[in-house]
């Protein structure tokens, strides 16, 4: 009997190296895939420089659902766009702005979404800048002044160095000075808009509605040359994002009495209404085919740059990964299925309509990678409030090279995201969804939803670390005999209300976006 029980025992251990050797030999082919033969950089030239930005119902966006499609299926990869919605149809033309008086100079800016065209001509007028008013009464017998003037509505600057340059060569005297008057400006700003009686979103189309036929904002990101870029809130006038010192500039000379006046010209055309997509591929799984490993990143952009890293890259690693994947682990015991999101950046609409729309794949989710904060490599995973995330996304990660996981500082159970990006759309419905979340790269100043999202700002080295990371994370989720468990834990109570934190509920999607 013991000769017996020591040969089964040797028998399952035998197994088991077997199976680690076999794991092993796949760990490594994946790796040696995403290494060797990477395409990341001929696909984000694709996606950056041929395709542009991805805004949600332009021309653009649906040319990279379309490419996308196509890309899957030269890898031999089904895939398919799959209609959540519809939005005002918009494409961007030429920006070009420029002073006239009190001299000529061609300035940097550019009009923001979903603006109306101006003529071809543009169009010409006095700057002018909000006045110092006492009250809303005082601002509404101001408002007539406006009629046929382009008004400055953004606070100006006092520096266009971003803090880090001024720790680095200013006195600590200098800094401190310099923030103590920043603040003091920024609440006197405040303090002017809240007395005009309207909102900062609001005063555009009070503006637009007074006569002014043009709007100019500056909405500096902190950082060298570098601006957030959104949407206009004008429904007939032009409304264009100057860079900070030409801002600057054109708000000096107004203050001092010079009179500038800028010519804009702001080329934009109305496409009525447009369907909107998800593009989703998938890998068939073979033993467990209704099963799901969700690879996730949202296609859309803002577009003042080229939505390179927010979010081309989280774009480029799931991509890729699928590549390495179909050709080194072709038939997955589970589905391993990807979402390239739509109008993530209008609030989730496009995991949200998936989620909606599915729920039969979503009960049966194994785990969801979500990866959209930059091109950095991944440093941070969080259990995302399930309470046995613990076991199996540590049993997944100890196959990843240690020199990746060390760099990775894990929370467990961690808590469930209320919004950010797409894996809260999973969260909120139940399903394991994880972010892979980013190196910083200073994104939050210089790329997240600005002018400088662009190609050369992609750290190839940091985006191929997350391909394998995720081929690896997917490869290991799809093998585990076990179902993830949904386990939530008891969330923290809240410090402000003093009551237990509940668990998020899912979300509709806006699907008509911009119509009305």
């Amino acid at each position: 009997m013991k000769i017996r029980i020591t040969s089964l025992v040797l028998c399952m251990l035998m197994g088991t190296i077997l199976t680690a050797q076999r794991d092993n030999a796949t760990v490594q082919a994946l790796i040696k895939e995403a290494t060797q033969n990477s395409q990341l950089e001929s696909l984000a030239h694709q996606i950056t420089d041929v395709l542009g930005p991805r805004l949600v119902g332009t021309p653009q966006m649906q040319a990279a659902n379309d490419w996308a499609v196509k890309q899957y299926a030269s890898w031999g990869i089904e895939a398919r766009n799959e209609q959540w919605g519809e939005w005002r149809g918009w494409e961007r033309g030429i920006s070009h702005i420029d002073m006239l008086e009190p001299r000529v100079q061609s300035l940097r800016g550019t009009q923001l979404a979903w603006n109306p065209s101006t003529s071809k001509e543009g169009v010409t007028a006095e700057v002018i800048t909000l006045p110092t008013i006492k009250n809303a009464t005082e601002f509404k017998k101001w408002l007539p002044t406006v009629k046929g003037k382009i008004v400055l509505i953004s606070k100006p600057q006092i520096t266009g160095r971003p803090d880090y340059n001024w720790e680095e060569f200013a006195t600590e005297k200098s800094f401190s000075k310099m923030k103590k008057q920043r603040d003091s400006l920024s609440n006197l700003w405040n303090d002017k808009i809240q007395r005009t009686g309207y909102t900062s979103r609001g005063l555009p189309e009070a503006l637009e509605n007074a006569g002014a036929v043009g709007i100019v904002t500056s909405n500096w990101s902190r950082g060298f040359g570098v601006n957030k870029i959104f949407s206009a809130r004008t429904k007939e006038i032009p409304t264009v994002d100057l860079e900070l010192e030409d801002y600057g500039m054109l708000y000096r000379l107004s203050e001092s009495g010079n009179t500038p006046k800028i010519n804009i010209t702001a080329i934009s055309k109305e496409l009525g209404t447009v369907p909107t997509f998800n593009t989703i591929a998938e890998i068939k799984g073979t033993e467990k085919p209704e099963e799901y490993v969700i690879l996730s990143a949202h296609f859309d952009s803002w577009d003042g740059g080229t939505g390179a890293t927010d979010n081309g890259t989280g774009t480029l690693v799931m991509m890729e990964a699928m590549r390495v994947l179909k050709k080194i682990y072709p038939n997955p015991k589970r589905t391993i299925l990807v979402g390239h999101w739509g109008s993530e950046e209008q609030g989730l609409n496009g995991s949200r309509a998936f989620v909606e729309d599915h729920p039969e794949i979503v009960a049966k989710v194994q785990a969801s990678f979500n990866q959209d904060n930059g091109t950095g490599r991944v440093v941070r995973l969080n259990g995302g409030g399930f309470l046995r995330s613990y076991d199996y996304l540590n049993r997944w990660l100890n196959a990843v090279p240690k020199e990746i996981t060390d760099e990775i500082e894990t929370t467990f159970p961690g808590a469930p995201a209320r919004g950010g990006s797409d894996y809260a759309s999973f969260q909120a419905a139940g399903a394991p969804g994880f972010s892979l979340s980013s190196l910083s790269w200073s994104y939050w100043n210089y790329t997240w939803h600005t002018n400088r999202d662009t190609y050369d700002k992609i750290v190839f080295d940091d985006v191929r670390n997350n391909v394998i990371l995720t081929a690896i994370l997917t490869y290991m989720a799809s093998e585990d005999p076990e179902f993830t468990s949904r386990e939530q834990a008891v969330l923290p109570l809240d410090r402000r209300s003093g009551k237990q934190r509940e668990w998020p509920t899912p979300r509709s999607p806006i699907r008509k976006g911009g119509l009305d």
